[in-house]
Formats: C-alpha cells, structure tokens, sequence
C-alpha cells in the first residue's frame, strides 16, 4: 500500500476543504486550532496502470498550514510533518510521498533526527520526497513545451530559480547533460552553493532574478517567490516559456500574456481515471487523471514494489536515478502535464 502526505494552501481552503470532508468541528477553527489537530487519513485511493496492476493507497491529511510557518510557529509545522508520517507507518503503508511543504520542512528542519514519535520509531525507507520524479517531469515539461512554441533549446537561455534546491539542481544536472541548452542561469539565495552548483556543472552563469528574467527564453521556477516581488511581462521575453514548479502555483493568475505561457510544472496526467476524491479538492484541472509528481513517486515505487526513500536527503538526486524514475513513469502510463497550443 502507497501513501500520500499532504497539506492544503491556507486556513480559509482548509476550512473549507473541513466543511466538504464532513468534519464540521473543523471548519470554523482558526490557527490555534490547527496547529493542534492530529493527522487524519481521509481518502482511499485506488490506482490502474496501463499494464493492468492495480494498487490501493491511502492520503494523510497532515494538518500543517503555510500560515504556521508566517507566524513562527515552527514546532507546531515539525510536529504537523513527523505525526503524519508516524500515523501513515501505524496504518502499515509501505512508501509513502512527503508532499508540498512537507519534504521542505522535513529537510530544512533536520527531521531525521526524530527517531521517535510517541510508541513508533520512525522507519525512513518507509518515505520518499518524490522529488526524483518531480525534476524528471520539470525536465521533460521543458523539452516537450519549448519547441511547440517555437523555443530552440539548442540555442536558448534557461534560467533555473532555485537552482542549489534538491529539485533545482537536479534540472540543473539533467538540462546540461540530457538536454544540452544553450546557456543555464543559475539563480538562488545562498552564493557558496552557486559556486558549488558552478563548479559542479563546469557551466552555467550566476545571476541575480531581476538581471536573468529578461535573458531567458525557459524560466524553469522551483522556489518560493520572495514576499514584495511581482514578474512584469514588459521585462520578459516574447516568447517564453515558464514552467512554474513552486507551491502553491500562482503565476498564471500573476502573468497573462498571449506570448508569455506559464505550465504548471511537476504536474503530471495519468492515463486512466484514478479513483479518488483528493485532487479534486486542491483544485486540479482534470483531478481523475492529474497529479503532483511527488505524489506520483510514490505510487510508481508501490507498483514496482521498490520500498525505499528513492528521494532522500538535499542534493542526491541523480540523472541515472532521474532515467530510473521516467522509465517506470511510462511504463505505468503517466505522461507530463502540457499546455493546450
């Protein structure tokens, strides 16, 4: 059995999510509130692969809220993430996806360090952050989209934002050995780690977002958008492509531009109908057939029965591992989320 763990995109969605799912004592409750609820399982999942395997899993409602992280209540957001996980281990699912903020809390706060949760000693290889497949997807979904609108990948500029991430280096490594690209601008907060990334690619130019937005004709965006910045079209190429992987993804309501297009990046479409109710809530195009990559990951490992964290730790993603990931992906029939042209 598979697993996800994930979060809704704010108080006012989770109360209103709270309301759907038939937990009224929930709906009206304001923070305080939420950082004290425990992780609830509250959707059955039932998944078909185009080779006729067909799984169950199950999804954790963590309880954590962006909102949590804005007012520093960092214990009640590390709390959020281990409880969900020691409530996915008590119910015996095998692998399961650290989802949305839940990876980035998990990495970012060391959450490795807690063995324990109550009576359940935590078993790692049960987790996975799916990030493996979301940066296989990201890749693809710039390969793919470039050329239909008329992008040479060849002879163009890629600026990857968030490039020292766990999922942005990964693009990094995969756009310069798989793809060959033109020129990588590589963007991020923490300068050591830029010269590291540089070093390591033996390419790739180090810029500030404002001085790299108007070079590029892919901005792959793989960070949380920094509070006070607004994206102006007037500074943007025409064309370009920009393949949004944060979360939440807000950037198409942000740009509209007939020749600027924002994809949905990390976002992939199945095959067959999924039988669940959880994509619909979070507001999925095609929720029967749309999913998170990460989420993905974890269903792809429950297919091929590979019960281990093949997404663990920041940095350790691999172009092999990145092949690995895509191969099963279409083997079991999900293909990247692409723009309609």
């Amino acid at each position: 059995m598979f697993g996800l763990i994930g979060h809704l995109t704010s108080l006012e969605h989770a109360q209103a999510v709270a309301e759907h799912l038939g937990y009224p004592e929930y709906a009206d409750q304001g923070l305080d509130f939420w950082c004290s609820a425990p992780p609830q399982i509250v959707d059955d999942i039932t998944v078909t692969s185009i080779t006729g395997q067909v799984i169950e899993g199950k999804y954790v409602e963590s309880c954590f809220l962006p909102e949590m992280l804005a007012a520093r209540r960092i214990k009640a957001a590390t709390r959020k993430v281990v409880n969900a996980m020691a409530h996915a281990q008590k119910h015996g699912i095998n692998i399961t996806a650290l989802g949305g903020f839940s990876s980035i809390i998990f990495e970012n706060f060391k959450l490795e360090n807690i063995k324990q949760v109550r009576n359940i000693k935590l078993e790692f290889e049960r987790f996975t952050t799916g990030n493996t497949h979301t940066a296989y997807v990201i890749c693809r979904q710039v390969e793919q989209m470039a050329p239909k609108l008329g992008i040479d990948l060849a002879q163009a500029t890629v600026a990857v934002c968030g490039a020292t991430g766990d999922i942005g280096s990964a693009v990094c490594r995969w756009l310069d050995r798989r793809t060959d690209v033109g020129e990588l601008l590589l963007i991020a907060r923490d300068r050591d780690r830029l010269q590291n990334l540089q070093t390591e690619l033996g390419r790739g130019k180090i810029m500030g977002l404002e001085e790299a937005m108007p070079l590029a004709d892919v901005i792959v965006w793989v960070a949380s958008m920094p509070k006070g910045v607004e994206i102006s079209t007037d500074n943007l190429k025409k064309p370009s492509l920009i393949i949004d992987g944060g979360y939440p993804k807000n950037m198409a309501t942000q740009i509209q531009h007939p020749e600027v297009h924002v994809l949905e990046g990390g976002i992939v479409e199945h095959s067959l109908d999924i039988d669940w109710k959880i994509m619909k809530i979070v507001n999925m195009q095609v929720p029967a057939r749309q999913l998170f990559a990460c989420f993905a990951e974890s269903m792809l490992l429950e297919f091929e029965k590979l019960y281990t964290n093949f997404s663990w730790g920041r940095n350790q993603i691999t172009i092999e591992k990145m092949d690995q990931i895509g191969q099963v992906s279409v083997k079991h029939g999900f293909k990247p989320l692409l723009l309609s042209i």
